[in-house]
């Protein structure tokens, strides 16, 4: 893991940004996230196919644009943009490792969170980015290994305050930091801030879009 600090900004929703040293990395700019959270990056990974983490539209004039551009992400995902890029869209799956931008990922998880018993699970994907910050997508994926940044989806159809918080207890990061809050109202956000932080037995915080972070 390079030793060079670590720069993290939070988008809209889902999306973050990891720089270091002029590189860097976006994950998850789905629907939800600003029209340009993927200029400038080296590259993009997406934890799984849904719209507000996977904005097919925007990655295909992403990839368009910039030619260097590669992406990372599950089956589901890649196969809907590897055959007009060849090479640029590599598929990965739980347990395996890569360098992307310059940055050291491993996968961790396979499925999306039960939104409800009727609803068939698609698969999800979390990324541990340079052994430090793990974005877990639309799950509750515990890594086998120590978390020192856990980005944490505080707010969807799929999880409720008790889960987040216990959630929080299992991981044990250092710092967790929200994502997956633009459900999330004004008027909740100190309830959420107070409870997570009082119960999850770690530094809790947010950042607003645009807001940034040094690792």
């Amino acid at each position: 893991m390079d030793a060079s600090p670590l720069t993290l900004t939070k988008k809209a929703h889902s999306c973050i940004r990891l720089e270091r040293e002029g590189r860097a990395v976006v994950i998850d700019p789905g629907g939800f996230s600003e029209s340009d959270a993927v200029g400038g990056a080296d590259a993009v990974l997406v934890t799984h196919e849904h719209p507000d983490h996977f904005d097919e539209a925007r990655l295909r004039a992403a990839l368009e644009a910039d030619p260097a551009l590669e992406i990372w992400t599950l089956r589901s995902v890649a196969e809907q943009l590897s055959a007009a890029f060849p090479g640029r869209v590599r598929t990965v799956g739980h347990g395996d490792t890569f360098t992307a931008a310059g940055f050291d990922v491993e996968v961790h998880g396979e499925l999306h969170a039960v939104i409800h018993p009727d609803l068939p699970r698609v698969t999800n994907i979390g990324f541990m980015v340079d052994g430090s910050v793990f974005h877990p997508g639309d799950a509750l994926t515990v890594p086998d290994r120590q978390v020192d940044t856990l980005l944490l989806p505080v707010m969807a159809p799929w999880n409720k305050i008790s889960e987040v918080i216990d959630y929080v207890r299992e991981v044990r990061p250092r710092r967790a930091i929200d994502i997956h809050d633009a459900l999330l109202t004004d008027l909740a956000r100190p309830i959420y801030d107070s409870q997570i932080g009082k119960l999850g037995g770690t530094d809790h915080g947010r950042l607003a879009p645009g807001g940034s972070a040094e690792l």
